[in-house]
């Protein structure tokens, strides 16, 4: 791998990779004229290598287990569990029925102070659905960590399901890799 992008670096390169124009429908049913191809930037290794590098260094020190959100989060957990040796639980929308049935796959979460990790947030609806849902199942949750948070309208309503959000980078960021990716 190359040298450690710096933020700067990082959110150009995503905006880049990731960055669409049409016309899309989002999760929270809002409509955008611009859209982060989430899986661009996940899928590509240098790139969600320089994500976890940064990411790494924002988790909380209480933290004991990383959950990547299904689909685009479980990528980025498993990078920074990677480098950090956290051990990862994959989170579903919804408990399988067949086979395990679980929510979470992979580590105990039960009784852990666990990080929910997510790739892009707009509203953060799905974020709080998961949170509950790990909550019933017995972990503690309080701490989300995303590479972006594409709007702060959802935080009054993160905050008050109790959830602390920290974004590796803010549609402010990505506006200035806009901005630069013209010069």
């Amino acid at each position: 791998m190359n040298k450690t992008m710096n933020k700067t670096e990082l959110a150009l390169n995503i905006y880049q990779t990731a960055h669409l124009t049409g016309t899309f429908r989002l999760r929270s049913g809002q409509i955008s004229h611009e859209y982060f191809d989430k899986y661009r930037f996940e899928s590509n290794p240098q790139l969600l290598a320089q994500i976890a590098i940064h990411m790494k260094t924002l988790l909380p020190h209480e933290v004991e287990v990383l959950a990547g959100l299904e689909m685009g989060g479980i990528p980025v957990a498993t990078a920074i569990g990677l480098l950090s040796h956290h051990p990862i639980a994959f989170v579903r929308k919804k408990a399988k029925d067949y086979g395990t049935c679980k929510l979470a796959e992979g580590c105990e979460i039960k009784g852990k102070n666990v990080c929910l990790i997510e790739d892009v947030i707009t509203t953060g609806g799905q974020v709080i659905e998961s949170a509950m849902e790990l909550r019933r199942l017995g972990a503690k949750v309080d701490q989300v960590l995303c590479v972006i948070l594409r709007s702060e309208s959802g935080l009054p309503q993160l905050r008050e399901n109790g959830l602390e959000v920290t974004a590796l980078l803010t549609r402010a960021d990505l506006d200035l890799a806009a901005q630069l990716s013209l010069t």
